[in-house]
């Protein structure tokens, strides 16, 4: 993946940083659920009896939200420079470990450190200690 810092739009992205955080504090206060994405598609795969038309709609919304930012403006380009294995076994990866983790930086690090959760901080923390040794191992050592 490559990111273009030359295309880079703060105002946009800070926008859609303070979207996530009221989308998270309105899910919250309105249904008492943390929105980590990981959780609510996992209760997906684990359905319980009124509980499956709230996480489909989640996800749906998830899944539409790309087509409808399409009727304002293009998406932008993302470039993945790894095969389809890798990205296999990548998304396995971080589907098991959001498993044990009991969540995702959505969960942990959008809503559980708002909350000033030590076990949310510990999480993220360790989230970003892993991505920052994988890439550096990656790029540095294996030299990929």
């Amino acid at each position: 993946m490559t990111i273009d810092w030359a295309a880079f739009t703060p105002w946009a992205a800070l926008g859609g940083g303070v979207l996530i955080g009221i989308a998270a504090a309105m899910f919250i206060l309105i249904n008492g659920r943390i929105a980590g994405i990981s959780g609510i598609l996992g209760g997906l795969l684990t359905p319980q009896k009124g509980d499956i038309l709230w996480r489909a709609l989640f996800i749906g919304g998830m899944v539409l939200a790309p087509s409808a930012w399409l009727l304002f403006a293009d998406l932008p380009t993302i470039q993945i420079d790894a095969d389809y294995p890798l990205l296999i076994i990548a998304g396995l990866l971080v589907g098991i470990s959001t498993r044990y983790g009991a969540g995702c930086t959505s969960g942990h690090g959008v809503c559980g450190i708002s909350r000033m959760s030590p076990r949310s901080i510990v999480a993220t923390l360790s989230f970003m200690a892993t991505g920052f040794i994988t890439v550096f191992v990656v790029r540095h050592v294996i030299g990929a």
